[in-house]
This record gives C-alpha cells, sequence and structure tokens, in this order.
C-alpha cells in the first residue's frame, strides 16, 4: 500500500492524542511509544519499494522519498529511545510531548514526498509548529530560557515561512503553476528575469532555515540552549533531513543558473566559517553543537549544489551519518544530565572512569562529526567536497578542507575532557544507565562504524534513489 507508512502514522498520533486525554498526572507513554516508534521504523523499511503518484502528481512515492522516510523513522524511534524518562519535561506533559513529536515526524514525512509548492509548505507548517510547541515544554529554571527560546524559535520560524511563501507566490505569478515537475520545464525561462532568482532565492528560505544555514541561523544556539535536552535531539537532527531533501528536489529548478550556484556556494562557505569559529569558544555541549550544525548545513550545501546525482548522494549520505553521530552526542548529555539541566565540558571530567560506555560514545560521536576515519563522518566530508571538485567549486573545496581543521580542535576538546587523567573527577559518582541505554551506546557505536566503513553500499543505494 503506497501510503502505508504515513497511515500508520497518522494511527500512532491519534495513540498519542488518546493517550494525552486517558492518562492521569504522572502516566507517561514512553514505553509504548518505543514499541510504536519502532514500528515505525518496520513500516518505513516495508514500504521501501513503493511507487507511485498521488492527488493528480502533488504527492510522489518514490525510492528517493522513502529512504527518506526511513532516516526520518530511524531518527524518530533513536529520539525516543534517548529520551529516557524525559528528565528535561514535566512529567505531566510526557503524554503531549510524544504527540506533538509524532505530528512533526508526519508533517516530515508529507514534506520529503510533496511534488507541489502548496502541499510541501503545508506540510513544512505541520512539522514546524509541532516543533514549536515542544521547545517551551521543559521544567522550569530560575533563567526561564524555554520561554525565551520557544519565542525566538517561533519568531524566527514565521519569519522564514513568510519569506518561503512570498517566494512561491512569486513563481506561481511568473510560471504559472505550483507543480515541480512543470517548475523543472519552464523556469530556464523565467531565469533569465530578475525577480525569477529573487522568488526561488526566497522559496529556499524555509529549508535555509530548518538547516541553520547561515544567514538563517541566528535561533540555533539560543535554541538549543534553551530547551530541553529531548527537544534539542530532535531539533538538531529530524528537520535537517527532511530539508536536505527538499532542497535536492528544490535545485533542480534553478541549479543550472550560474548566479543562483554562487550564492548557495557563498552561504555555504559563511555556513562553515562562522559555525566553526563560533564554536570554539562554546563550554556548554548543546550551544557547541549548536554551532557546529550551521558548520555542517554548510557541507551539505557543497553536495546539493554540484546538482548532480554522486553530489546530491554525497548530501544524503552525509545527513545520514549527521543524524547518527549527533543523537549519540545527545544520548551521552542526556545521560549526564541531572534533572534535565545542561552538561558543560566540565562535566565531561573523568568520564572515562565514571562510564567507560559513555566515554566511548562520545568519542565516536566527536570522531564522526570532525571527519576522522573511519567514522561516518570523514566518508561524508569526502564524499561532499569532492562532489563540489568535480562541480568546479574549488574555493569551496578549500575552504571545507581548512573548516574540517578547525572543527577538530572543539571535537577533540571534548574528547579530552572525557579522557584526560582526572583523578578528583574520576573519584566522583559513577554514572549509572539501564540496561536499554547500554544497549543504545552499543548501537551508537555500531552504527557509526559500519556507516563509516563502508560507504560505498550506502552512497550506491542512494544514488539508485536520485
Amino acid at each position: 500500500m503506497a501510503l502505508g507508512h504515513e497511515i500508520y502514522l497518522a494511527v500512532v498520533a491519534l495513540v498519542a492524542f488518546l493517550a494525552s486525554i486517558a492518562c492521569d498526572k504522572g502516566c507517561s507513554p514512553r514505553k509504548a511509544m518505543l514499541v510504536l516508534s519502532f514500528g515505525a521504523v518496520i513500516s518505513s523499511l516495508l514500504a521501501l519499494g513503493s511507487h507511485g503518484e498521488l492527488f493528480e502528481g502533488t504527492y510522489r512515492i518514490d525510492i528517493f522519498s522513502q529512504s527518506f522516510k526511513v532516516l526520518i523513522s530511524v531518527g524518530f524511534f533513536l529520539a525516543v529511545a534517548l529520551g529516557g524518562k524525559l528528565k528535561g519535561v514535566e512529567e505531566e506533559y510526557s503524554a503531549e510531548y510524544y504527540l506533538f513529536l509524532t505530528i512533526s515526524v508526519l508533517g516530515l514525512t508529507f514534506m520529503v514526498s510533496a511534488m507541489d509548492l502548496l502541499t510541501l509548505y503545508i506540510a513544512l507548517e505541520v512539522s514546524s509548529y509541532s516543533l514549536y510547541i515542544l521547545v517551551p515544554l521543559r521544567k522550569d529554571n530560575q533563567n526561564h530560557t524555554q520561554v525565551e527560546s520557544a519565542i525566538k524559535y517561533v519568531l524566527f520560524g514565521a519569519v522564514a515561512s513568510g519569506v518561503s511563501l512570498f517566494g512561491m507566490s512569486y513563481l506561481y505569478g511568473l510560471a504559472h503553476t505550483t507543480s515541480l515537475a512543470t517548475l523543472y520545464k519552464v523556469y530556464p525561462a523565467i531565469a533569465t528575469e530578475p525577480m525569477g532568482l529573487i522568488a526561488l532565492a526566497m522559496l529556499f528560505g524555509s529549508f535555509f532555515f530548518k538547516l541553520a544555514l547561515f544567514p538563517f541561523h541566528l535561533w540555533t544556539p539560543d535554541v538549543y540552549q534553551g530547551a530541553s535536552n529531548e527537544t534539542t535531539a530532535i531539533v538538531a537532527t529530524l528537520p535537517k533531513v527532511g530539508a536536505v531533501a527538499v532542497m535536492i528536489r528544490l535545485i533542480a529548478i534553478g541549479g543550472g543558473t550560474e548566479q543562483f550556484t554562487f550564492l548557495l556556494v557563498v552561504l555555504a562557505a559563511f555556513s562553515m566559517f562562522y559555525g566553526n569559529l563560533a564554536a570554539l569558544a562554546q563550554t556548554d555541549l548543546k550551544r557547541l553543537l549548536a554551532f557546529s550544525s550551521i558548520s555542517h548545513a554548510g557541507y551539505m550545501m557543497a553536495g546539493i549544489l554540484s546538482n548532480s546525482v554522486s553530489g546530491q548522494a554525497a548530501a544524503t549520505y552525509y545527513v545520514s551519518g549527521y543524524l547518527i553521530m549527533n543523537l549519540a552526542l545527545f544520548f551521552v548529555i542526556n545521560s549526564l544530565s541531572k534533572e534535565g539541566g545542561n552538561v558543560t565540558l566540565e562535566d565531561l571530567r573523568g568520564l572515562h572512569k565514571r562510564s567507560p560506555l559513555l566515554a566511548f560514545t562520545l568519542a565516536a560521536g566527536a570522531f564522526g562529526l570532525a571527519g576522522i576515519p573511519p567514522m561516518a563522518g570523514f566518508a561524508g566530508k569526502l564524499f561532499v567536497l569532492t562532489s563540489a571538485f568535480e562541480a568546479k567549486q574549488m574555493w569551496l573545496v578549500i575552504i571545507g578542507a581548512l573548516n574540517t581543521a578547525i572543527a577538530i580542535y572543539y571535537y577533540l576538546k571534548m574528547v579530552r575532557a572525557a579522557y584526560t587523567p582526572d583523578p578528583e573527577a574520576e573519584e566522583g559518582e559513577a554514572v549509572e544507565i539501564s540496561l536499554g541505554a547500554k544497549a543504545l551506546g552499543v548501537l551508537f557505536i555500531a552504527a557509526i562504524l559500519t556507516v563509516g566503513i563502508i560507504p560505498g553500499f550506502f552512497i550506491e543505494f542512494f544514488k539508485h534513489g536520485l
């Protein structure tokens, strides 16, 4: 059944809604959501071979969209699993938390199959508004940072959505269609008009926001720091998977335009430099990962803007590895966090003695994001920079290589804090984690190594979808 996965997610959302009504205070549907989110992974895998177009071509189901639905579902399951008992969320809101998380995942699922501007916009808003609700659902603290973060996230998100909608209206006025399939054919004729380029750039606004690409990144550090650890893990990963899928579809509209490609190259370069340089001074791990995500958005764009099968497959591979490695680090943060609070570099001291598994998971994730072999991040950066080289974007290749060297410093700073001998810290309280959490840590390490050691398999699979 072509829509089987979407129907399954809708049923999960309905179950979460009923749980939010039926659950008394203190009741948490986490165990049920763990099973249901794993069911979403199975559902997406079963639907991997589905093909077809629905609603007169506005919704396309193919290997490309189904591959991204698998990634989104895997991220959904891991996000639920690493959340534990939702230490950072008020217990009375746990059922609502899972409800809006599921709705956001459903919106992302619709987004990657959308082949019409209006369908795309509605799916984007369904996903976005659910995340806006998750950010303030953090246990209250003296600084009320979750409220400030939520307001910033909503305001910047609303502006980005408005910019995209304005761009869509201009494209419709110029091309007289909202169908992406038709826009692929007619855009070259209107690309010579200044408004054609402006409209396309505005259309990308919401997806630059989701990707945290410069200059749509301003919300990122404050939202990451102010939201709960569980929510930040979701905001940092799942929307980026959806954004990469949509931008691969949209780049085909204007990817052959020299001016538009130059604009994307400039934004990618600024993202790499700004994100990495700002991350050097951070001590709060979530804030560090926020600036890190800005730089990674630049690498993803390096693959996307090549407008080639190999480049877009590289971008898909990159975001796949990014999803796993980031969630691995958030798993460590959540495990170390006391009462859902933020974790700093200081909290990592002596971790190799207090919890060897968490320390090794941290090292695997940090080495991967730094681009050190044999982790997934190394192959990801190699592939996206190779695609940029093939597209004759030499300056972007040089900038990407330089920024990889910069990033190694602050990622290794995390590992050094965890592994440097520190007798005082090592004598501190051991970090106790459940058997399920230990299994999840091993799973993260195995996944990061597997994706990094056999990248060719994944690249060929993603190429097949393109």
